[in-house]
């Protein structure tokens, strides 16, 4: 069963699907499949599938950071909205890091969705 938040780190080779509460942390790795395709005289197709991916395993997510470059953010948002506008309305923010750690990663989506109000801040003990 998916949890209610997660951040998706995208780069146009990888992604880091990670679903998070307050305490929990579930990883998933999305990588790109290359082929060439002629038709196209470039790698759109393999993009597209990759981007289909990403959004497979956003499925029942309600609510979803998307981080990364602000080109693969981009990329990413058009393939979205043209191809997939249910996921787009999963979608609650675009936050433009390079290559943050897992950890940086999760820090960020959870005081992301604290602020939001979605999440409630675990207090840190000493």
């Amino acid at each position: 069963m998916p949890l209610s938040h997660a951040v998706a780190w995208i780069d146009h080779h990888t992604a880091h699907v990670l679903q998070i509460d307050a305490e929990k942390v579930l990883d998933q790795k999305v990588n790109e499949h290359v082929h060439y395709t002629r038709q196209h005289g470039s790698n759109v197709r393999t993009e597209h599938e990759f981007f289909a991916e990403v959004c497979d395993a956003l499925e029942g997510i309600p609510s979803v950071l998307v981080a990364g470059s602000h080109t693969a953010q981009a990329d990413f948002r058009h393939y979205v909205e043209k191809h997939r506008p249910a996921v787009a309305t999963q979608i609650a923010g675009w936050q433009t890091v390079d290559h943050p750690t897992e950890g940086q990663i999760v820090k960020m989506a959870r005081e992301f969705f604290v602020k939001r109000g979605e999440l409630v801040a675990t207090p840190r003990t000493t």
